[in-house]
């Protein structure tokens, strides 16, 4: 049995909607992250640096959403959520994976925890910078969408980047101005993934609430 350390909203759900899509059995197992549990010693065990989510599979013990995501595309090939190895699509598949979670989620980390950059200075510029900053970064997606046809990050296949990337794009739905959802190709996107069954499975699992991106 798959298990998914996860809290609503967080990190994880991008392997929660990836379990849904390939048609895993697994089960959801709430850190209560608002309560402190990400911290503590038995939750530490199964990740040394406290973030949310952990996959337990058997004998495996799996962090870094990213490695979650490329470990079930790779373990579900009936999915097609990854290229043919050695193409040019997986290569670019890889990049767009570390793109997400090394620069894209990084800016987003400096907007939700501006006190991690520094717990001595008003966070407020800090947060705008960051924001700034992510939206940038978005309108490199936005390109990515246009240069193509397809419906899908990548072109024409649904892949495991595609809801790691909608669920980024989902962080920035409080944003104070600008959000993912109003650029012309990111927008439409969005809609596409929303509409997925996995996805509003997962959403409903979590109990989520309007707005979704």
């Amino acid at each position: 049995m798959i298990q998914l350390h996860y809290h609503p909203s967080n990190a994880s759900f991008t392997p929660h909607v990836l379990l849904r899509e390939v048609g895993a059995s697994f089960e959801l197992i709430l850190v209560d992250r608002d309560g402190g549990a990400h911290k503590r010693p038995e939750y530490l065990k199964l990740n040394p640096n406290g973030k949310i989510p952990v996959l337990v599979a058997d004998d495996l013990v799996l962090y870094e959403t990213a490695a979650i995501a490329m470990h079930l595309a790779d373990m579900y090939p009936a999915a097609d959520l990854a290229p043919a190895l050695q193409s040019a699509e997986r290569a670019h598949y890889y990049k767009w994976m570390a793109w997400l979670t090394n620069t894209l989620q990084i800016r987003l980390m400096h907007y939700f925890y501006p006190a991690r950059l520094a717990d001595d200075v008003d966070p407020a510029p800090l947060k705008r910078r960051a924001e700034a900053d992510a939206l940038a970064l978005l309108q490199q997606l936005d390109d990515q969408l246009a240069a193509h046809s397809g419906p899908w990050l990548l072109g024409a296949h649904y892949r495991a980047v595609d809801p790691f990337a909608f669920m980024l794009c989902r962080w920035t739905r409080n944003f104070s101005g600008r959000k993912a959802r109003d650029f012309p190709h990111i927008g439409p996107w969005l809609q596409r993934v929303h509409q997925r069954p996995a996805v509003q499975a997962a959403f409903e699992a979590e109990e989520a609430t309007a707005p979704f991106y």
